[in-house]
């Protein structure tokens, strides 16, 4: 009985291992259809988010919704818009005759608030451009061998042909060709012919679509936009014969902030490179300020410029962007700016609950450094309207030195010359300056007008003690000229002006003919007085009559006209006294 007993147990045994082992079975064949349907049903159901974030995705769960644009999570239309993984070789002949490259720019950083613009550039294959009707084509006299006769225009893609054969609604068997990836249509306007590319824009979680040609442009506007750093993809179609190819992708990178964009350029008279940030004591530095503002969100705003340029002077606030300072000091100095805007904003609806006189919206830095927490907040204004305040904030280390602060030109002097020298006219220059000692001098020979440059020549120069020093230049032309003198160190230059005729060297037989001509004229003028004289130096009775008084006031006249030709008086002839250019 026992025997029987433990043969029945055994079977028992067996008959549960056997259906654990069916049921194990049958349910690893369950999963392996449950998997595969799934794989199935995710390669239907593409996603905006799957094609366009390129197999990344972004720590953000959650956005605000962008006007005008749509949720990544939506089906995107893979039949019609291929999607191919960098590396696939189907990219290689996306395009006829190579590859096409997207260049897209953005003009951030923007305010938040205001809007931020993008621009997609295509750059085609060489010798192929887009023509007025939005086809494209290969330019003429591009190649030495050129793909058809240069006596017709060869095309690349001929879409106005296609769309002339098909039509609006026609251009494929099932009507869905002017649709986007999403479904919708592309929007029906008397220019859609030459708009043969479409654009799908993916950042934030959400997608933008338009169509377009080799170039288009869009604006985004941020109130929505968390503030930071923010990627910008793009993918870019063509038109296809039964859908649309994909020929480039670009990305991008830009930034919302709360602090207004700003810069500082600043200019000096005498500074020798705005770039370094070194200037000169003693001189007024114009500081011009720049904000960064294309969307013009701040036009109806109140701006604001509080200046602290460092060196003990104090605060100085002023309404408008530009301003001038002079540091009087040697040494380094801190220039800080803050610039504040007062935006006008409509109300939000008021609360239930009673608000405090200011509601916070958001907190971010409000104080001179960036570092430090601010408030932005909404309050009413008198009219009746309501305003944010928003801030931006510009630093700079500046240096000052002593520099070259003036130049003068006190004398000029005409060099006398041997024969062998006298084809060229020499000029010294005897210059000084104020402020510290110059390294080298430019001299700039020009019209009259001092516009037209005829030649300029630098030399490196020494010197020790006192800023005097004498220039020669040589000129080979009589005439007059504008002579401009630099004086520069490393950090500073000044300049002088001053206008000045020159008189040519005259040869040897000119020169003797001319000492000929008024020793003669001497001698002539010698024996004329000595006549004049004999003649009047009888006594003659004090009563005249009137024809011999006229006779002799006419005789008088001739001789002091002739004395003021032959003996004039002396004359001032420094140049730098005389509202005429000298001559020298």
């Amino acid at each position: 009985m026992s025997g029987v007993r433990h043969h029945l147990g055994l079977l028992l045994l067996a008959q549960a291992v056997l259906g654990a082992a069916a049921t194990l079975s049958e349910r690893q064949h369950y999963r392996t259809l449950l998997l595969t349907k799934t794989q199935n049903n995710t390669a239907c159901d593409t996603g905006f988010q799957d094609v366009l974030s390129h197999g990344s995705t972004s720590p953000v769960t959650s956005y605000k919704k962008l006007q005008g644009w749509s949720s990544d999570q939506n089906k995107w239309n893979e039949k019609l818009y291929p999607f191919w993984e960098e590396g696939d070789p189907r990219w290689k002949d996306c395009w006829k005759g190579g590859r096409v490259t997207a260049n897209l720019d953005s003009d951030s950083p923007a305010l938040v608030g205001s809007n931020v613009t993008f621009v997609v550039t295509l750059q085609f294959p060489k010798c192929q451009t887009e023509d007025n009707d939005g086809n494209i084509v290969y330019r003429r006299n591009c190649t030495r061998d050129p793909p058809a006769s240069m006596d017709q225009q060869v095309y690349v893609y001929n879409w106005t042909e296609w769309t002339d054969n098909c039509g609006w609604e026609n251009c494929t068997s099932n009507h869905s060709h002017n649709v986007f990836p999403d479904g919708r249509p592309f929007p029906h306007h008397p220019g859609w012919r030459r708009r043969n590319f479409v654009y799908v824009f993916h950042t934030s979680g959400q997608y933008y679509q338009t169509t377009g040609r080799s170039s288009t442009k869009f604006s985004v506007n941020t109130a929505n936009i968390t503030l930071g750093k923010h990627g910008m993809a793009v993918s870019i179609y063509r038109r296809g014969h039964s859908g649309f190819v994909p020929i480039a992708r670009a990305k991008a990178i830009y930034s919302v902030t709360d602090k207004i964009p700003v810069f500082v350029s600043m200019f000096q008279k005498h500074d020798r490179n705005i770039s370094d940030s070194i200037f000169i004591k003693d001189s007024p530095i114009t500081f011009d300020v720049k904000i960064h503002d294309p969307s013009y969100y701040l036009n109806n705003s109140a701006i604001s410029y509080k200046w602290n340029f460092g060196d003990g002077s104090g605060l100085f606030v002023a309404s408008g962007s530009s301003t001038s300072h002079t540091y009087t000091l040697q040494g380094n100095f801190t220039m800080n700016l803050t610039v504040q805007a007062i935006i006008p904003v409509p109300c939000k609806p008021v609360t239930p609950t009673a608000p405090p006189p200011t509601s916070a919206v958001m907190t971010e830095p409000s104080s001179d450094s960036d570092s430090s927490p601010t408030v932005e907040s909404v309050e009413d204004n008198p009219d009746g309207g309501c305003h944010i305040y928003r801030n931006g904030y510009y630093g700079s280390s500046i240096a000052v030195v002593e520099g070259i602060l003036e130049v003068n030109i006190i004398q000029m002097t005409s060099i006398q010359m041997t024969e062998s020298q006298a084809e060229n006219s020499l000029v010294d220059f005897v210059v000084t300056c104020q402020g510290s000692l110059p390294t080298d001098v430019c001299t700039v020979v020009s019209d009259p007008t001092c516009q037209v440059s005829k030649s300029m020549v630098c030399d490196p120069i020494v010197v020790t003690d006192e800023c005097l020093l004498t220039i020669r230049r040589a000129f080979e032309e009589p005439g007059t000229y504008c002579i401009n003198i630099t004086l520069g160190d490393d950090t500073s230059q000044a300049l002088a002006s001053a206008l000045i005729s020159v008189n040519g060297g005259a040869s040897s037989g000119t020169t003797e003919g001319v000492f000929i001509f008024l020793g003669l004229l001497a001698v002539f003028a010698t024996i004329g007085a000595f006549v004049l004289y004999k003649r009047y130096k009888q006594y003659k009775p004090i009563e005249r009559s009137a024809e011999q008084t006229e006779k002799q006031e006419g005789f008088t006249a001739y001789f002091s006209t002739f004395k003021a030709i032959f003996f004039p008086k002396s004359t001032e002839r420094n140049p730098l006294l005389k509202t005429k250019p000298g001559i020298v």
